[in-house]
């Protein structure tokens, strides 16, 4: 097949020549209707968000000579998008510590985090809030100066018993637009080289399994371009786009967990989609957890503050699923509002207009724009909504991707580490949210875990270390996979199958979950797998293709929804954002293990590793003992 893609000559695209590549490069060849140019670096990061820029930065200032693909200009990275802000134990609003932050987030996560991750995570948390102010990140600030710290849900003092904590950093409502920018102009210090506008095709092992390189499509130009590299770091962004409503941007395509998952890795724990109480009704956008922070409350169509019943304690401030399920029932209930009765309301119309002005900013534009609505003056229309994904490739607390062995009967033997390959971020499971993420944890997750990538390649790695060369034919089928999707007939166009896969998802994997709904949503999962065998691109090009593009990301997002759809069925219990009709308690016994799915392109199998139930020392750091998790 390679052969035949290797005669034909493209009548629409346009060949460059070698002259015409421009960036520091080994090679280029052409091969058939491609430019393959070569490239060397030490390490190569994927993806141009939090995690991503902090990898790349950190990597460029330990003298890696350093790469970072990304398919879009870094300040339009999602990260962009959050809003609440960044949970560290710094105690500027009341004393803290970050053990109790530490277990928090144990208990949010259900008990299927890993507490050696979360120890890392809660402990390296002031430290990498405070680098930040350091790099100019211009977050909020109280009266005396300091960092201004607002509560957030699931947030407590005193492990549980010293009420609520005013733990999470913020820059207004835009703490992620903050962050994003600080960290981009901080990376411009050091000498990263950025691909920008580059779509990352696959990773490329070698035949021993360590991961040499990536694979990439210029979208400017159509050309390919193989980076060989010692270390690569995956820093591609979550999946949410599997379904029909959810905050994440459109470009939140699950590309590097699709790239793993090509290459016989796994994802873990995919099941766990988090819905975000408070998305715009009808559009989505967020509504941050940061208005409720601040004193918004939720309310039904009787005017009742109804979470009071739900979370007698942390009332509107319980973990998000907690929320998300109480808004559920009120609806189911009946005492949803509007014409429909389909959804709730969100009342900040009773703060002061100057703490809005002030403290909410964005959040009173947003909701001007998408819901008509004067936040001084009326409550806001919410529904929960799909907002982040708890599963990923699962990775250490070093960021190291892990490959999980397992004995002839099939069970957990061991686990071992991919050479080369690192994975941060919201592509990543280490597993620091287990069943549930707290608010705020994840701009915490992205630079934490980031930096940790860089500061373990740093310490297993050399600047300038000799790579073996890469086999002639490395990331050649990625090139032929990309040409057979260019110039395949078929009688379905990509908007259809993802429209098909997002409706699937949303129906059949939603808030609440039921056996009948899940088995009709595997087979359903499996029915739009398979129609992608129909899809056809019109756009033969390989200039500005954003239709080929948009199906390389449709086949990425399809192995996201497989996975998370065959998981869900199989994990008979409740547990975080999982939460079953059929079996609705959590079951520790035979359900606290990660779920590891495996995606051939065809269909999802599942398997098993345990949840660390340890921390990285216990003489610092106890371990949280399940309990019954009540806010």
């Amino acid at each position: 097949m390679l052969s035949t893609m290797f005669r034909r000559v493209s009548q629409e695209g346009r060949r460059l020549s070698a002259a015409s590549i421009t960036g520091r490069c080994l090679s280029s060849k052409v091969v058939g209707d491609y430019t393959v140019v070569d490239h060397e670096y030490d390490a190569v990061v994927v993806g141009a968000g939090g995690s991503g820029l902090r990898a790349a930065m950190g990597l460029s200032e330990a003298g890696f000579k350093t790469a970072c693909i990304t398919k879009l200009f870094p300040t339009r990275s999602h990260t962009v998008a959050a809003q609440g802000g960044i949970n560290a134990a710094l105690g500027n609003m009341s004393k803290d510590d970050w053990r109790w932050h530490m277990y928090d987030t144990v208990k949010g996560s259900d008990w299927l985090g890993d507490q050696d991750a979360i120890h890392y995570m809660c402990r390296e948390a002031p430290k990498a809030v405070l680098e930040l102010e350091e790099f100019g990140m211009p977050f909020s600030r109280t009266e005396d100066g300091k960092i201004y710290q607002r509560a957030f849900g699931g947030q407590s003092l005193e492990f549980g018993k010293g009420g609520q904590a005013h733990r999470c950093a913020a820059a207004a409502d835009r703490t992620g637009h903050a962050m994003l920018h600080t960290l981009y102009g901080r990376s411009l210090a050091f000498d990263t080289t950025y691909f920008i506008e580059y779509f990352a095709l696959d990773l490329i092992m070698n035949e021993e399994g360590a991961c040499v390189g990536v694979i990439a499509l210029n979208m400017e130009d159509g050309t390919i371009h193989r980076i060989r590299a010692k270390n690569t770091v995956l820093a591609t962004g979550g999946s949410g786009r599997t379904y029909f409503s959810c905050t994440s941007a459109h470009t939140c395509t699950g590309d590097g967990n699709a790239m793993a998952m090509r290459v016989g890795l796994s994802n873990q724990d995919n099941e766990f989609v988090q819905f975000h109480p408070t998305g715009i009704y009808g559009a989505g956008c967020l509504m941050t957890e940061g208005c409720r922070g601040e004193g918004g409350m939720l309310r039904n169509s009787e005017g009742e503050r109804f979470m009071e019943r739900y979370a007698p304690n942390a009332k509107d401030l319980a973990s998000r699923d907690v929320v998300s399920r109480a808004i559920t029932m009120e609806i189911r209930e009946g005492r949803g509002v509007g014409p429909k009765k389909d959804h709730i309301y969100l009342h900040l119309d009773h703060l002061p207009a100057d703490l809005l002005a002030e403290r909410l900013p964005g959040i009173s534009e947003t909701a001007a724009i998408f819901a008509g609505v004067d936040v001084t003056k009326e409550p806001i229309p919410v529904l929960p909504t799909v907002h982040y994904n708890m599963g990923g490739i699962p990775t250490n607390h070093f960021g190291e991707v892990i490959r999980t062995k397992f004995d002839s009967d099939g069970n957990f033997a061991n686990d071992e580490t991919v050479p080369g390959l690192f994975a941060a971020g919201e592509a990543a499971c280490a597993s620091v949210h287990g069943a549930n993420r707290l608010g705020a944890n994840s701009l915490l997750d992205i630079v934490v875990f980031g930096r940790a990538c860089a500061l373990r390649i740093a310490d297993i790695s050399k600047p300038g270390e000799k790579q073996a060369e890469l086999a002639s034919d490395a990331g050649f089928q990625s090139i032929e996979d990309l040409d057979h999707l260019r110039f395949k007939k078929g009688s379905l166009s990509t908007a259809e199958i993802r429209g098909d896969m997002q409706h699937v998802m949303q129906r059949n994997a939603a808030v609440y979950r039921t056996a009948e709904l899940l088995l009709e949503g595997k087979h359903e999962i499996d029915r739009v797998v398979d129609s992608f065998d129909e899809v056809e691109v019109t756009d033969k090009s390989l200039v500005w293709n954003t239709d080929l593009i948009e199906t390389l990301e449709l086949r990425n997002l399809l192995s996201c929804a497989s996975t998370t759809m065959y998981g869900a069925e199989n994990r008979k219990e409740s547990r975080g954002a999982h939460a079953r009709e059929d079996f609705t308690t959590r079951n520790d016994e035979e359900w606290m293990k990660h779920t590891l799915a495996y995606f051939d392109g065809k269909r999802t199998k599942l398997a098993y590793r345990p949840v660390h139930y340890f921390t990285l020392d216990e003489n610092e750091c106890k371990t949280v003992p399940p309990m019954a998790r009540v806010y």
